[in-house]
């Protein structure tokens, strides 16, 4: 908690030091993170992978059914994203990435990227080094990161409440382990299991804004005790006691 509040300060201070010396909309930000630093302000027609970094932390705030894409290219989508995501965050909502939107996210991320609310060891309760899925192992620790930011999105939209996730990356051991389904999400490191509160039906329902493409919940055989999030190709939503 001191070193989120202590960032978050920091940020805070840098940021009205750019102010004061000048700095301009398209200078980009002094500040310099321990997880990940943008070097220049970032709008429509911008391209590069600080464009993808930007993509993975404002990918959960969309509209229903819509999924961002991580491709590097600053097109309407993402500015639509970030737009959405400034509004939430009490920010001049221009949709131009710039000093204020990245001392947001400085704030929100830990060291290791990960959002301040969440953690790898929650997105991975089945082994220490996220192998022995149906992707490499760095594959699916990225693809738990892109989750959790979606969840932190998700998390801030429902009044910043607690979410629990019971489940996350799997081995296929684990996956066996456990009666999941060969072809399931979590052994690619993009599904989430989400339990207690808010209500299984409040999760499943809030989850279609913010870039989740499958969700299963109550009324769909084996959700009744949690609700399923994650990234699937082929979209699929079904949770029939919640009206979805």
């Amino acid at each position: 908690m001191f070193r989120r509040v202590s960032r978050l300060l920091l940020s805070l201070v840098m940021l009205t030091f750019g102010a004061m010396a000048g700095v301009g909309a398209t200078a980009g930000t002094a500040h310099a993170d321990s997880c990940y630093t943008w070097n220049r302000t970032l709008s429509q027609g911008s391209s590069g992978s600080d464009v993808t970094q930007l993509q993975i932390r404002v990918a959960g705030w969309v509209t229903s059914g819509e999924r961002l894409s991580y491709d590097g290219q600053y097109g309407a989508r993402t500015t639509a994203a970030v737009k959405k995501f400034q509004a939430a965050y009490g920010l001049s909502a221009d949709g131009v990435a710039g000093p204020a939107t990245f001392s947001k996210i400085y704030a929100l991320q830990d060291a290791d990227c990960t959002p301040v609310h969440f953690t790898y060891a929650e997105l991975n309760k089945c082994n220490s080094d996220w192998s022995g899925g149906a992707v490499s192992a760095a594959t699916a620790k990225s693809n738990a990161l892109k989750t959790m930011w979606k969840l932190e999105a998700m998390r801030h939209a429902l009044g910043d409440v607690p979410i629990t996730i019971s489940s996350g990356f799997r081995s296929r051991a684990c996956n066996n382990a456990v009666g999941g389904s060969a072809t399931s999400r979590h052994l690619y490191g993009d599904a989430a299991d989400l339990v207690g509160s808010p209500s299984l039906c409040r999760l499943a329902q809030q989850s279609r804004t913010h870039g989740f493409s499958e969700i299963l919940g109550p009324g769909y055989p084996g959700h009744n005790d949690h609700t399923h999030v994650a990234f699937d190709p082929s979209p699929y939503w079904s949770a029939p006691t919640c009206g979805i």
